[in-house]
């Protein structure tokens, strides 16, 4: 019998109104996991090349790991992927909350959805049993009163749900969808495939987690987890403040992202920053399934505001940067309206904050004016423009009908020489980490297949810089020395990217969290893995799954048409340096990017057009990828 998993992935075929089972056995789990490596399988294997985003004929795939709802901190994720209507790329979307493990408990390990209902409707999926049931009173309906009447429609308060409200339905192209009203996955547009679908919501009910091979062994890492945690550097921080930490640390180096990234040293940032936040807010707290970090803040807010901490969460780090610093604004109370329209509407906020700086740049520099937005003067640091902003793109309504299309598509239709003031890799607006000050994170915007992907790259590079526990976590992957900041360009930090980000593929593909993550050692991680599915595996094999995945990704965007020319970043940090604080003057130079690109295709195992070699896919047992059309 399978341990960890169930065997079973759910097809649901909405054009006809049918759903049926497929099995895999213990080789297929081992080869591919979950998460992001089986999305990218179904997309390479069944779907067409060149489907537009918004047809019938993409596939969203709604994936676990093989470690999703076992009972140890950081396994209550999921994955979802499509073909992205914001890049045109391959995209996986991480999301916590509970969900995920619902649906393992519920008796499948996936579920791969193709074709188009001919009217609203919402998947019920409850203990191996599956309906396609009307969702018509339900479209239009904002997340939290959609989740209310399902759960009163089918009579349990228990019922968890993935959801999409009217911005995904009226697909914003960075629409994403919402497990349990708090948790997103959030890039690159999967709500707006979702909503091309008519499928509103997935609601699950399991009661039959599946056996764990040695259910000791993982109730003793879940034990070490908890009484080691608040002693981790990172993990400890996200236990006390959650995601807010490094507004003013970031400020203070030069790097905050400010004003549409033209800035890195932001006057309002101690607004920004944990500590004010948390006296403003209170400190109420959340969290994902069996995890004890509780990251999750919750929040309140009276006139003018009205934010209710209710039904979604308080702002995180990203929303609270891409609406705050990136558009000049420190009102704390106007960022988390923007977070309750975004939760409400199910819009990525990293893209909606960006998109809107883009356009108070362009209105800045006199390339938009008040005839172009309908009368809406999009001023750096309005926190009132800016939550008009935000409603007229969740609605399509008005100049938020171009911006809901993002910050490239919106810059090609707007024209006027603004393409170079969309801050965005292969189409998806950049995260809140900027290259000025983590050079190496925009060799990873530029490389990774979903584009400007904050997550699976090296989000903390400054734990390489110097000896301690954050190089010690990746010392197993032969990460020894220390690395320099500023050489992001060097053989040897190149390697670094390689193997951090494909070895967080791979947590991603066991749908592990990538924060709580950092609390493991890879040894650990793998002992986890033996512990849940019985396996002998070990860090290698495990590490081999994330390459693999990277490798799947790369043969999908080269199937659909990108090129090397898309591995690349805004001309902006090549060629604009900062204009105060301690960074002024620096940028990335663009040689050494290229030749830092140049050493990750050798290392690999792609020619010089960054394809993968047929050689490479058959040490990795993929050779089955070459042959796709």
């Amino acid at each position: 019998m399978p341990y960890g998993y169930n065997g079973k992935i759910l097809r649901v075929n909405l054009s006809q109104g049918k759903t049926s089972v497929e099995e895999h056995d213990e080789d297929f789990y081992r080869r591919y996991l979950g998460g992001a490596t089986l999305i990218s399988y179904y997309l390479l294997k069944e779907q067409k090349p060149k489907v537009d985003s918004f047809a019938p004929e993409n596939k969203l795939v709604f994936a676990t790991g093989v470690v999703t709802g076992a009972p140890v901190g950081g396994s209550g994720r999921n994955a979802v992927g499509a073909k992205s209507p914001l890049t045109n790329a391959f995209t996986s979307s991480e999301v916590g909350g509970y969900w995920g493990a619902e649906l393992k408990h519920a008796g499948f390990d996936a579920i791969v959805i193709e074709g188009k209902a001919n009217k609203p409707v919402y998947l019920w999926i409850q203990d191996g049993k599956v309906e396609i049931k009307d969702a018509t009173h339900l479209w239009g309906k904002p997340t939290a009163e959609t989740q209310e009447l399902i759960r009163k429609e089918l009579g349990d308060s228990l019922i968890r749900t993935a959801l999409i409200g009217p911005g995904a339905e009226k697909l914003v192209r960075f629409a994403c969808i919402v497990n349990d009203l708090r948790h997103f996955a959030g890039r690159n547009g999967m709500g707006a495939v979702m909503g091309s679908k008519n499928l509103k919501g997935i609601a699950v009910r399991g009661h039959n987690p599946p056996a764990m091979a040695d259910p000791k062994a993982v109730s003793a890492m879940a034990k070490w987890f908890r009484d080691n945690m608040k002693a981790h550097p990172f993990v400890g921080e996200y236990h006390e403040i959650g995601t807010l930490g490094g507004p003013e640390s970031y400020s203070k180096a030069g790097g905050l992202v400010t004003r549409n990234f033209q800035e890195g040293v932001f006057a309002g940032v101690d607004k920004l920053g944990a500590k004010y936040y948390m006296e403003t807010f209170g400190s109420g707290r959340e969290t994902c399934y069996a995890c004890p970090v509780r990251c999750k803040h919750t929040v309140k807010v009276g006139e003018p505001y009205n934010v209710t901490s209710e039904y979604y969460h308080g702002p995180e780090y990203e929303t609270n940067l891409a609406f705050g610093s990136c558009c000049g604004i420190d009102n704390l109370g106007a960022i988390a309206k923007a977070n309750e329209l975004c939760s409400a509407y199910t819009v990525d906020s990293i893209s909606c904050g960006v998109t809107i700086a883009f356009a108070m740049e362009c209105f800045q520099r006199g390339l938009l004016t008040e005839k172009d937005t309908g009368g809406l003067k999009l001023e750096f640091g309005d926190a009132e423009a800016m939550l008009k902003a935000v409603e007229m793109i969740c609605k399509r309504e008005g100049f938020g009908d171009i911006l809901a299309e993002g910050c490239l598509r919106a810059a090609r239709k707007i024209g006027r020489g603004t393409e170079q003031y969309a801050m965005q890799a292969k189409g998806s607006e950049i995260p809140m980490h900027g290259p000025y000050v983590k050079p190496v994170i925009g060799l990873g915007y530029a490389l990774n297949p979903c584009g400007a992907d904050h997550v699976r790259n090296i989000l903390f590079p400054h734990i390489l810089d110097k000896p301690g526990a954050g190089l010690d976590q990746f010392k197993p992957l032969g990460l020894l020395e220390p690395l320099p900041r500023e050489d992001f360009g060097s053989p040897l930090r190149v390697r670094a990217y390689m193997y951090v980000t494909n070895w967080l593929t791979t947590v991603d593909s066991l749908s592990m969290c990538i924060f709580t993550s950092q609390g493991y050692q890879p040894a650990q991680i793998a002992e986890i893995t033996r512990a849940v599915t019985g396996w002998g595996t070990s860090v290698w094999e495990l590490m081999k799954v994330g390459e693999r995945c990277m490798n799947m990704m790369r043969a999908f965007n080269i199937r659909e048409g990108f090129t090397r020319q898309d591995d690349r970043i805004p001309d902006r940090f090549h060629y604009q340096s900062l204009p105060a604080g301690p960074l002024k003057g620096f940028t990335l130079n663009k040689e050494k990017f290229e030749k830092a690109i140049d050493t990750y295709y050798k290392m690999m195992g792609w020619d010089e057009k960054g394809i993968p070699q047929r050689e490479k896919l058959q040490e990795l047992g993929i050779e089955w990828v070459a042959e796709q059309p």
